[in-house]
């Protein structure tokens, strides 16, 4: 089998997609990630294929627009460089399949959700295709709404009136942004006018991949049906590079420090950092401030608090005692798993539906970004760090990633999917 797997977005998109197509070689299957070329390092170290999606120039001129991260104005930005990707992804699948068909193996497509231009080859071309969403805010839901930064909808409000609510947002918003591109180039092709862009055509219909577990997110009535649950895919780079001699010696050295990243595509960290540094010192805690923005770090750090550029959190949490950060998945996923505290400054996109899924659960607070300033997470987290209720859930759900195996039943779905056309 070819797999060919678009991964679009930061590094917390692009990690479990490496991840993904590492399990797919171990088990002797052919693995190309299409990318930005940021993320060319990554992934060919990896050695997986790669084929570049977008310049390294364009990825850094996105995440250094501050509406990035604006609660309602990061859709049109993330929206606008996403429809400028779907001709160039459309002509890579079609050289991919064009290539496969010649050398006679399987070819199959996944896509993550801003994949626009794999969802077009598939109805065009046919190709097996699974679009694969790595937090649960892709499905809408009635019963279970997620949380979209700065809507209107809340949960308590009657059935009829979100799903009324969310036909006027694909209406008048969603496809008036989106449609007029995505269906020129479909007339072009000879593909009919699609509408319900983020209700329905998100979702391949041969399968509908959602990379998180039951547990977390369990699949309503109201979602797609061909919508399977695999579970959180956690690689992080994990054994590329050691933890480098002096974070080992500073984490031996005292407490379990609290280690903070408002994440990996955020190039205006400064003020978070600030704020980290001050809790720390109003605590008399230890911290550990990840970023690989140097200019983002106060320059007069409190005693005990350290700069580091990046570490495999797998490795690292285990030996925090909390993690302050934005609610990304793929850094919440690997903070439950490492069964630590985590207070969460929610942005935008999925942030504060994941944000709203772990404070359920017991194991995280909120802290929303207009509140973030040092006395205020001081006071969270020493709540958070002397609770034992706290404590209890956190291990409630690391347990539950005990013998879960999400890349080999991901790989598996693959698999017969391949093997069905």
């Amino acid at each position: 089998m070819n797999a060919l797997l678009v991964a679009l977005g930061s590094h917390g998109d692009v990690h479990p997609f490496v991840g993904l197509g590492l399990a797919l070689r171990a088990r002797g299957h052919a693995v190309t990630v299409v990318a930005n070329e940021h993320f060319k390092p990554l992934i060919e170290h990896a050695g997986l294929g790669f084929v570049e999606l977008g310049t390294d120039r364009e990825y850094r001129r996105l995440t250094a627009d501050p509406d990035l991260w604006h609660n309602s104005r990061s859709f049109k930005v993330i929206f606008d460089t996403v429809l400028q990707t779907v001709r160039p992804l459309y002509g890579i699948v079609e050289r991919f399949v064009a290539r496969t068909n010649a050398e006679g193996s399987e070819a199959v497509v996944v896509a993550s959700s801003l994949g626009f231009g794999a969802r077009v080859a598939e109805e065009k071309l046919g190709v097996a295709t699974a679009s694969a969403h790595l937090s649960p805010a892709l499905f809408r839901s009635a019963h279970d709404t997620p949380i979209i930064p700065g809507g209107p909808l809340r949960p308590w409000m009657p059935g009829w009136l979100k799903r009324l609510m969310f036909a006027a947002g694909d209406r008048y918003i969603i496809d008036r942004l989106l449609a007029p591109s995505l269906n020129a180039f479909r007339a072009e092709l000879g593909l009919p006018l699609i509408s319900g862009i983020l209700r329905d055509w998100l979702h391949s219909p041969r399968l509908t991949i959602g990379l998180f577990p039951e547990w977390f997110a369990p699949i309503q009535p109201d979602w797609p049906k061909q919508v399977r649950l695999t579970g959180f895919l956690l690689y992080d780079e994990r054994g590329i590079e050691p933890l480098p001699p002096q974070l080992l010696k500073f984490l031996a050295e005292g407490d379990r420090p609290i280690a903070f990243t408002p994440g990996s595509a955020m190039w205006q960290g400064r003020a978070f950092f600030e704020s980290a540094a001050d809790a720390c010192r109003l605590l008399g805690r230890r911290g550990l401030l990840l970023t690989r923005h140097r200019e983002h770090v106060p320059p007069d750090l409190p005693d005990g608090v350290r700069h580091i550029d990046y570490a495999p959190f797998s490795e690292l949490l285990p030996r925090c005692a909390a993690l302050v950060h934005h609610g990304g998945i793929g850094t919440s996923a690997q903070a439950m798993s490492a069964g630590v505290r985590q207070v969460v400054m929610p942005m935008a996109y999925d942030q504060p539906d994941n944000a709203g899924r772990m404070a359920r659960l017991g194991i995280a607070a909120i802290v929303p970004p207009k509140k973030f300033r040092g006395p205020a997470l001081a006071r969270v987290l020493g709540h958070m760090l002397d609770s034992p209720q706290v404590t209890a859930s956190c291990r409630a759900v690391a347990e539950k990633f005990i013998g879960a195996d999400a890349l080999g039943r991901t790989c598996e779905m693959i698999e017969r999917l391949a093997r069905r056309l």
